[in-house]
C-alpha cells in the first residue's frame, strides 16, 4: 500500500541526480524536495517529519494552503491559529483529516489535548475545547490531510536523491511566510543545493 511518498520518482532527462547523503531523518528535520522531484504532488514542497521509525513515515507539507479556509471547514479554530491564518494542505493522506500543530507558550506547563513531538512542538487533538486553549499555546497552525510512507519508503527515496534532510527551525513551521519557504530553506544549506533556490518552476502557491 502506498501511503503517500512519491509515486514513481525517477531521474529527468537533462536533469542532473541529487547527491545521497546518508543521513537518518528524525522528527522535527525537514524534507526538502530536490529539483529532480516533479510528481505533481511533492514538486518543491518542505515537509515536516512529524514520526519516523520502522513502522513507517509521517509528516506534513508546510509550503501548500487549501483552497477551503479554516471557517469553512473549522471555524471554531479559525481566530485561533497563527498568520497567516489559513488552512494548509497536509499532504495527499486524508484530506479530510485534520493536524493541528501547536507550539508552547510554557514549556513546563503540559496542555489538556496536547501531545509532544520535537522541542516543545507537539500535536493538539481538536476535539479539545477551544476556550481551555488560550493562553496555552505560543502558535497553532492547522492541516488537511499528512504525507505518509510505508516502511523503508522514506529511505528508498533518500537513497534516490528525492529529498534533502535538514533540522527545522521554528519560523519555518510557524512563521507567517511560506511562498518562498522550499527557497529559504535551499538557500539556507549553502553550497551546492544553495544554488538550486533559482530553480524555475511554480513559485505562485496559493
Amino acid at each position: 500500500m502506498h501511503l503517500g511518498g512519491v509515486a514513481g520518482f525517477g531521474q529527468s532527462p537533462g536533469r542532473e541526480r541529487m547527491r545521497y547523503v546518508d543521513v537518518r531523518p528524525r522528527a522535527g528535520d525537514l524534507l526538502i524536495a530536490s529539483v529532480a522531484l516533479t510528481d505533481g504532488v511533492f514538486d518543491q514542497t518542505v515537509v515536516l517529519l512529524l514520526d519516523h521509525d520502522e513502522s513507517g513515515s509521517l509528516g506534513v507539507i508546510l509550503n501548500q494552503v487549501s483552497e477551503l479556509t479554516l471557517e469553512d471547514v473549522l471555524p471554531q479554530w479559525a481566530d485561533e491559529v497563527s498568520e497567516p491564518q489559513k488552512l494548509f494542505v497536509g499532504g495527499p493522506v486524508s484530506p479530510n483529516g485534520a493536524i493541528c500543530l501547536a507550539s508552547l507558550l510554557d514549556v513546563e506547563t503540559e496542555p489538556a489535548g496536547w501531545r509532544g513531538l520535537f522541542h516543545h512542538v507537539g500535536l493538539l487533538h481538536l476535539d479539545t475545547p477551544v476556550e481551555i486553549t488560550h493562553g496555552a499555546f505560543e502558535d497553532l497552525r492547522i492541516f488537511a490531510g499528512y504525507a505518509g510512507w510505508e516502511p523503508g519508503q522514506l529511505d528508498g527515496e533518500l537513497m534516490r536523491g528525492a529529498w534533502h534532510v535538514t533540522p527545522a527551525q521554528y519560523d519555518d513551521i510557524f512563521g507567517p511566510s511560506y511562498s518562498d519557504l522550499w527557497q529559504r530553506v535551499l538557500r539556507r544549506q549553502g553550497g551546492e543545493i544553495a544554488m538550486y533556490a533559482t530553480w524555475p518552476g511554480d513559485l505562485n502557491r496559493n
